[in-house]
């Protein structure tokens, strides 16, 4: 479905609350798809996230940052700090 200019406007003025009284008024199979749609966006923003991460850590692995301890008050230390 193509989203024209004005369209994506009203969509981005929407607030919350107006955009769950619009899905109420969808039909089942409709509010189905945004489930599934909804569920496939966050999958792939925890990747993302998951990502993110992986390179961060990968990047203090190279710099010598990391710390490993299989002793429980030397993690916590390392929390804490």
């Amino acid at each position: 479905m193509l989203v024209n200019t004005q369209n994506k406007n009203r969509l981005r003025n929407m607030s919350f609350s107006d955009v769950v009284e619009a899905i109420k008024q969808l039909s089942t199979e409709e509010k189905q798809e945004i489930q599934l749609l909804l569920n496939q966006y966050l999958r792939e923003e925890r990747r993302e996230e998951i990502y993110q991460n992986f390179q961060s850590a990968q990047k203090e692995q190279q710099q010598d940052n990391l710390q490993f301890s299989s002793n429980i008050g030397e993690l916590k230390q390392m929390l804490e700090e």
